[in-house]
């Protein structure tokens, strides 16, 4: 299959690309070239996707088995992704987010069947938004869309509330002995999934004729409390953290850059029902439990000194919370 990956070098998708081009696959990345990861025999087409003439020009000769976008996150993107490859893919998937599936949760299992609704968080609604214009497309022309929606995915990010990410602020904080955030009383339940595990499921769905129209959420069936995963994480770089529990709506209000992500996200236990990915791709199994998936991410950061990147910013941003707290 020829298969065309626009991004393909991220947190998630490093590893998804890896997976494919195993399985055989004839792999393209469209991307701009500047994150520096190497995915050997994939064949790279340096290009910013957000110039569509300039797109439409290198890709005009291309027919293609398979487009996947991880990069798109607005209706425009989605549209200008329509245009490129209307009649020129026999599958185009798009990578949305669980966060668009209803917020507060009626339910605390989710489905795919889940209402998509989020009043709390901007880029949710964007993601919803998206899936909208393609299945629309799907339903009026045959456009050949696949959505897939991961959830808390790590690899090569630091999976936390604040501090964590690109940043390694929150383990600086650890092993300083500094206090550090949690949002509710940390018993909410959560579900963290390998990018390793994550691929093996979405893999599957490539060239998948009967995913066409269909919405997928590819997670782990571990579930952990987020004191369980500060414990975790703590453990690892030999330091108990010195968890302090905040209300969300309290962090949110203090901090509204973390808004969405609590209260559009985070701050709700969920439960992910993956039976549909085990239908359709009857060998998809998450085996990478936290505690080692954890061990692997901190190992990656311990690789290069450059990576551990603590941000003043952040520091101060927990001090300000830890100070309003305490009043």
């Amino acid at each position: 299959m020829k298969v065309l990956f626009i991004g393909g070098t991220g947190n998630i998708s490093t590893e998804v690309s890896k997976l494919a081009i195993a399985s055989g696959i004839d792999l393209y990345l469209l991307n701009r070239g500047r994150i520096g990861v190497e995915i050997p025999k994939a064949k790279f087409l340096i290009d910013d996707i957000s110039d569509a003439g300039a797109t439409s020009a290198l890709l005009q000769d291309h027919q293609w088995d398979i487009v996947v976008d991880w990069i798109a996150y607005t209706e425009d993107e989605v549209e200008r992704d329509i245009g490129l490859f209307r009649g020129k893919t026999r599958q185009y998937v798009f990578i949305s987010s669980a966060s668009v599936y209803q917020k507060p949760p009626s339910h605390p299992v989710i489905t795919e069947s889940t209402p998509l609704h989020n009043p709390f968080w901007e880029y949710s609604r964007n993601k919803i938004a998206c899936e909208e214009r393609l299945l629309r497309a799907w339903r009026d022309e045959g456009f050949p869309v696949t959505i897939v929606r991961p959830s808390h995915t790590y690899d090569t990010i630091l999976p936390a509330v604040i501090g964590g990410g690109r940043e390694y602020t929150l383990i600086d904080r650890m092993v300083k002995g500094q206090k550090v955030i949690l949002h509710g009383d940390g018993t909410s339940l959560w579900t963290l999934t390998h990018a390793e595990d994550f691929a093996r499921g979405f893999v599957g769905l490539l060239g998948h004729q009967q995913a066409i129209g269909h919405a997928f959420h590819i997670t782990s069936d571990e579930i952990l409390t987020w004191n369980q995963i500060y414990q975790a994480i703590g453990e690892e770089v030999g330091a108990e953290p010195r968890i302090v529990h905040m209300p969300s709506d309290f962090i949110g209000k203090q901090e509204p850059s973390l808004y969405g992500t609590l209260l559009g996200d985070k701050a709700y236990s969920v439960l992910f029902d993956n039976s549909k990915i085990k239908r359709f791709v009857p060998a998809y199994q998450a085996v990478i439990p936290f505690r080692q998936g954890i061990r692997r991410t901190l190992a990656w950061f311990a690789e290069n000194p450059a990576r551990q990147v603590v941000q003043p910013e952040t520091n101060e941003m927990m001090e300000r919370l830890l100070r309003e707290y305490g009043k």
